[in-house]
């Protein structure tokens, strides 16, 4: 097995502690940010970060996945693996804005949501699922940023927005490099070659158009977060203003039909070589007959 990778390398940058986390992005972008708590069912998950505030002139909701900063802040907030509670925090703040028309923006951050037994017992996969449709029908715009690892079901359950963003150096998969090696090659050792094979960096996703921007990082966003978090904001503002024209001009629905393309021409398979040849002939039924 090799040392490391291209994408390995990626994997450590975006789980550096030292890089900025939602927090950092809300307090420096959100002004008068107000943090709303607990998802009225359960209690408050800290691994989650949600709240009202302004973004340049326009109230937004804003959420985010919280990770810490140390060994102390990362036991607190579960290194930013929400379970449950704070899956519904977030699905209560997208009804929120959908009812006040406010604009959403997400932050992710996670490498998975928490896999725990409590978890589990309270509802983990359905509170996702939710998450997943009450996006992919908000009647808002919306617009999501990998900032750092955007884990499986995790992320994704604060993701389905109208525009998906990621930093230089942040990462977005399935499941982590180490999950995908235990699982293919039963040795979480050759998580360097996962990565690679998973195809998730940043530029990657561009390629399949599962992202619509790269924000770049001139230098590593640990070392310049001034800078990353502020050019982060003016490519969120590009987009949001995009968004906003779309919904204004040509209606929410409309919003919600190129939404609703978006993801569902992710994952569409082409073969390049039948593609070349031009379209395949019409499929027979067992009868002999064309199928339809």
């Amino acid at each position: 097995m090799t040392a490391t990778t291209p994408a390995w390398e990626r994997v450590q940058l975006a789980r550096k502690p030292e890089r900025p986390h939602s927090l950092d992005y809300i307090n420096a972008l959100i002004s008068g940010f107000v943090e709303l708590h607990g998802d009225r069912r359960f209690g408050d998950d800290p691994a989650v970060v949600t709240g009202i505030g302004a973004f340049n002139g326009r109230t937004v909701m804003v959420l985010g996945h919280q990770k810490g900063s140390n060994t102390r802040e990362n036991l607190d907030r579960n290194f930013g693996m929400p379970g449950p509670d704070g899956y519904r925090k977030a699905l209560r703040i997208f009804k929120h804005a959908e009812k006040f028309d406010f604009p959403i923006i997400c932050f992710i951050d996670t490498p998975g949501a928490d896999p725990g037994l409590g978890s589990e017992e309270r509802g983990q996969a359905t509170a996702i699922a939710e998450n997943l449709l009450a996006l992919a029908s908000l009647r808002v715009p919306s617009v999501g940023v990998v900032i750092g690892e955007g884990g499986s079901g995790g992320a994704l359950a604060i993701s389905v927005t109208d525009r998906l963003l990621m930093l230089e150096n942040s990462v977005y998969a399935v499941a982590s490099p180490e999950a995908c090696a235990a699982i293919l090659w039963k040795d979480s050792s050759a998580a360097p070659e996962a990565a690679e094979a998973l195809k998730l960096t940043a530029q990657d996703l561009l390629e399949f158009e599962i992202i619509d921007e790269i924000v770049p990082e001139l230098e590593p966003a640990h070392e310049a977060m001034d800078q990353t978090i502020q050019r982060t904001g003016d490519v969120i503002e590009r987009h949001l203003a995009e968004i906003e024209a779309i919904a204004s001009d040509q209606g929410i629905d409309n919003l919600l039909e190129v939404r609703y393309q978006k993801y569902r021409n992710i994952g569409a398979w082409v073969d390049k070589q039948e593609e070349m040849l031009g379209e395949l002939p019409t499929p027979m039924t067992a009868s002999g007959n064309p199928g339809s």
